[in-house]
């Protein structure tokens, strides 16, 4: 008996990431050391198209493993996009980063598919179609930019298209280190924006704008000392204090024990700090105790920032 051969056989890598920095809603974007693996096979199917998938790792048991799974989707998205046949594909899904908690954990599903699966077709999407199609998957554009391009990232929507810009010199983030304080409880994104106004205040638009460019500037030029002021913001972590219990004051922790300065992750609900090396335990140690006080359990993650996106190898 004959051992079938794969088609194509290809392995993903995905790092986590953390959206807005503060001030930088729906346009900023860093990468970090946490990453999902996405190993993708290929089959020629006897009859209709199958697919086998396993997951685990962070979602193992909870998420589908039919094709409603968000990776699949992607995979099926770029096979559409190309204008190829899908095979029977089989899905290998290794998690890391934590479901609903802030760190990107969506946007890795869809570039660690899409990359997938456009290597396997070898490279019919350009890396700007790859964030294109990414950013219409996710809805915008600042969590699925990092986790393609690495680094930190701000990026826009221009009709259709994503227009961003990555800066990922390792020397840029030598002597910092983020410390992310994960609760134990789900967050989702719908939630998370279903709180925020549909209207702000021209003071309160000048102020994000102010930091922003600040923050900007500041990581550029390595002047931590200014992320205290430049991570503030007035969008959307006050409206989204009520779902997240003690935020706030986590936020103050950080600072308090050493952090450069602090924000909310994403939608949440973790908590991002961007610290020196040496704060990296008491910074995480304070935002768990702030937490604990609000009768939630929460971990702290010590991770780098990455340099690189998405990466692939053969399987």
């Amino acid at each position: 008996m004959k051992t079938a051969r794969s088609l194509f056989s290809v392995r993903v890598s995905v790092p986590a990431t953390t959206a807005n920095l503060g001030p930088g809603f729906d346009a900023l974007g860093l990468a970090l050391n946490l990453c999902n693996e996405v190993e993708l096979r290929g089959w020629k199917p006897a009859g209709a198209p199958t697919l086998s998938m396993t997951v685990a790792g962070e979602g193992a048991g909870k998420l589908p493993l039919d094709r409603s799974n968000l990776v699949f989707r992607a995979v099926q998205r770029t096979f559409s996009r190309a204008g190829v046949k899908m095979p029977s594909v089989t899905l290998r899904l290794r998690n890391r980063i934590p479901l609903a908690r802030g760190l990107g954990s969506s946007s890795a599903a869809i570039v660690g598919g899409i990359v997938a699966a456009n290597r396997a077709l070898r490279n019919p999407l350009t890396e700007q179609m790859v964030l294109d199609l990414a950013a219409e998957m996710e809805g915008h554009p600042d969590n699925v930019t990092p986790a393609l391009l690495g680094g930190l990232c701000a990026s826009v929507m221009s009709g259709m298209r994503v227009r961003a810009v990555s800066w990922k010199a390792a020397a840029l983030f030598n002597g910092l280190r983020a410390v992310l304080c994960v609760p134990e409880f789900e967050l989702s994104t719908a939630r998370a924006r279903s709180v925020l106004p549909a209207r702000v205040s021209r003071a309160d638009a000048v102020f994000n704008i102010s930091r922003v460019a600040l923050l900007l500037s500041a990581l550029q030029s390595r002047r931590f000392d200014l992320l205290s002021e430049a991570m503030h913001d007035r969008l959307h972590q006050p409206c989204r204090a009520k779902l997240v219990p003690g935020l706030m004051k986590a936020l103050q922790g950080a600072g308090k024990a050493g952090a450069y300065g602090a924000a909310l992750s994403g939608a949440g609900p973790s908590v991002l700090a961007l610290c020196p090396p040496s704060k990296t335990g008491s910074v995480g140690k304070a935002m768990v105790r702030v937490f604990g006080r609000h009768r939630v359990a929460a971990k702290a993650l010590v991770l780098a920032v990455s340099p690189s996106g998405a990466r692939w190898e053969k399987g």
